[in-house]
């Protein structure tokens, strides 16, 4: 069950509750009686496993084409080398 952070808006009260997603949500502050508002506050997020990395969720496709263009320029250059070597003969 998440836990809900609250405040009063007349007295600053706050406090967490732990709460069913079905429950209502608080109105009431509990040492006043003022009117409680719900506190967002920054989510923390995790990713683990693979594909959450630049490198992973491209993997595929760059290791692909990069290979194919590296073997793309070693063969463009070894057949400059060869016509430079045939031009020194």
């Amino acid at each position: 069950m998440p836990t809900y952070a609250y405040r009063c808006k007349d007295c600053g009260h706050a406090f967490d509750v732990v709460q069913a997603f079905t429950d209502d949500a608080l109105t009431e502050c509990p040492a006043c009686g003022g009117v409680l508002r719900k506190q967002y506050g920054s989510v923390g997020v995790s990713f683990k496993g693979s594909g959450f990395y630049r490198t992973d969720s491209r993997s595929g496709t760059g290791s692909a084409g990069g290979s194919t263009s590296d073997s793309a320029a070693g063969s463009s250059t070894s057949s400059t080398s060869s016509s430079s070597s045939a031009a020194a003969d």
